[in-house]
């Protein structure tokens, strides 16, 4: 259905969320919803990459280079995928080209791109680029980068060297510099507003023998070809004649512009699929504020055909629009482009029923031919995803459930060793976190129980701390372990307490446990976490997987791991007040 949806209910035709308390910290399961649907959950956006060159090499005799660029993206086993060309530019060591490439940006995984800069030989200045045959042009460089690395720049550029395709995989110092290469990154422009109403009607006709009709709205809009596209869906009233329904949303971008017409339409729910018409109504977003402006009714009607004629047949029934509201709904994106950063920290399970670290059954074992175990897996899969987006990359990274050389079983200790708070606790980089990690298996009896509270208060009075300072940060907590806690109500107490803090909590289950008792933590599989005093949290900030769930599968631990944090990013966002920092595009 788009971006387009009803807050709760109770019927068939429900879309988004089912309380309709109004929730004192400003939550809003609707928008919610609003956020999954326009593509936060399983992110993506569609990118256009800008390119220019700088002092390419001139390997033409008589005049200089023609330069076309052609770009690729990485698959899974190494296969390059072309992504497209740009056009050729003639008798430039410096182009800029005008071509964009476009390419789904997904936040969830690492998007290695490949640039490769021929010049076209002028006997191929004729055909189209993309019949060209590249291995008929000269090769002028390459350069590889993640596409993160472009968009969470806050100037949404990189530059770097253009290399040789045998140097553009080494890291030597004597690397010969064959030219420049600048992508710039731009989202495509979408509209942000999106429109609030609340709909009602009276004097609908009873379409039921023994009850009254059990109305609800479809809204759809028009197709170029003149067929009608639903693109959204109240939620069913039962037994109603009066009804008035739950808000919808409806994005501006979604129906084209605001005096784009829409049909809405009234039907009486039927089990068995044949609804009954009750009346429809043609309306634009724009004719809609002004009916919700002036408080009057609009008479449906029900189309009558005559022979040849069709004359709508004017019903009692009158639909009106309650309430008409637009707001403006910032992107993931944008927070990004503003200078916010997601800052990853980890915390790593250290109890004894891993095993004996020494031995090639345990979960903690190092195969030293390279082959990660599963909590190295998961540190290099989301750290991988979530370093793009700290600039410093610096991490703080703990264990917990061990025994420190000559010390008591420790449940928050520093995984490199030192002691003390910040900056002791952090470590330089995704390789800092497995060098410490590896280092701290030598250096620690694993013991026990299983606690989580301890380390998630640790990561909450960090995003505590900087909330107090204004910064524009949040927090992404990664816990591995292999086992049940047993501090549930202790962690659930920190949780509560932490859905207000600027702070996400993702959880790896490794090995064979059984783990239902984790999935309490995760609010999407089961009803609000709530303290032993009764509070509610304020907003769903776990996500768990289970690694045997996902290993193998279509699906890696990262992208299952992080599908909901997008949301719960602007979810907290929007529940704060915090705006992008720098002035974005609205339209």
């Amino acid at each position: 259905m788009g971006n387009c949806f009803s807050d709760g209910g109770h019927g068939k035709f429900a879309v988004g969320g089912t309380s309709s308390v109004p929730d004192p910290h400003g939550h809003n399961e609707a928008v919610d919803n609003f956020f999954k649907s326009s593509g936060y959950n399983g992110l993506s956006y569609q990118i256009e990459l800008s390119l220019s060159a700088s002092n390419l090499r001139d390997r033409d005799v008589l005049s200089k280079s023609d330069p076309i660029a052609v770009v690729y993206i990485k698959g899974k086993n190494g296969a390059l995928e072309e992504l497209g060309r740009t056009e050729v530019v003639l008798n430039s060591l410096n182009p800029h080209w005008i071509t964009k490439i476009k390419v789904t940006y997904c936040f969830e995984m690492v998007q290695t791109l490949l640039f490769r800069v021929y010049d076209v030989d002028t006997q191929f200045h004729g055909p189209e680029v993309k019949t060209l045959k590249l291995d008929d042009q000269q090769y002028l460089g390459e350069c590889t980068c993640h596409l993160s690395q472009i968009v969470t720049d806050p100037k949404r550029s990189w530059t770097t060297d253009l290399l040789s395709i045998a140097e553009s995989s080494e890291s030597t110092p004597h690397r010969k510099k064959l030219g420049q290469l600048t992508v710039y990154a731009e989202v495509e422009l979408v509209s942000k507003t999106t429109a609030e109403l609340t709909f009602r009607c009276s004097d609908l006709e009873n379409k039921d023998f023994f009850s009254k009709s059990d109305p609800f709205l479809v809204i759809s809009k028009y197709a170029a070809s003149g067929a009608t596209i639903p693109i959204c869906r109240t939620e069913v009233l039962k037994n109603n004649l009066k009804p008035e329904w739950k808000p919808i949303f409806i994005n501006i971008s979604q129906v084209g512009t605001k005096d784009g017409p829409l049909i809405i339409e009234c039907f009486n729910f039927n089990s068995n699929g044949k609804h009954d018409l009750l009346g429809k109504a043609q309306k634009s977003l724009a004719e809609l504020e002004k009916l919700s402006d002036s408080k009057k009714g609009e008479n449906l009607y029900i189309p009558i055909t005559t022979g040849k004629d069709h004359q709508p047949k004017v019903l009692k029934s009158q639909l009106f629009v309650e309430k008409y509201s637009e707001s403006i709904h910032h992107t993931f994106l944008d927070y990004f482009f503003g200078g916010c950063e997601l800052n990853f920290m980890v915390a790593i399970d250290f109890t004894a029923s891993n095993g004996n670290p020494r031995l090639p059954d345990s979960l903690h074992y190092i195969d030293y031919s390279g082959r990660p175990n599963a909590y190295q897996k998961a540190i290099q899969e989301v750290g991988g995803v979530l370093q793009f987006y700290d600039h410093d990359k610096l991490f703080p990274a703990w264990g917990f459930g061990a025994r420190p050389i000559d010390g008591p079983v420790s449940h928050c200790f520093n995984l490199n060793g030192s002691n003390g708070n910040n900056p002791a606790y952090q470590v330089a980089g995704i390789e800092g976190i497995m060098t410490a990690y590896q280092q701290a298996l030598s250096n620690v009896s694993l013991a026990g129980p299983t606690l989580f509270g301890h380390v998630i208060t640790s990561a909450a009075t960090i995003a505590s701390q900087s909330m107090a300072a204004n910064e524009h940060k949040y927090f992404v907590l990664l816990i591995i372990t292999d086992g049940v806690i047993t501090d549930l109500q202790e962690t659930m107490d920190a949780i509560v307490k932490a859905s207000d803090l600027p702070l996400s909590i993702l959880i790896v289950g490794v090995g064979g446990a059984d783990f239902k008792e984790m999935e309490i933590l995760d609010a999407d599989k089961g009803d609000k976490l709530q303290s032993s005093t009764g509070r509610v949290a304020s907003r769903d900030i776990v996500q768990f997987v289970p690694f045997r769930d996902v290993q193998g599968g279509e699906m890696s631990v990262v992208q299952s791991l992080l599908a909901e944090l997008p949301s719960q990013f602007l979810t907290y966002m929007r529940n704060n007040g915090i705006q992008p920092k720098t002035k974005l595009p609205t339209t």
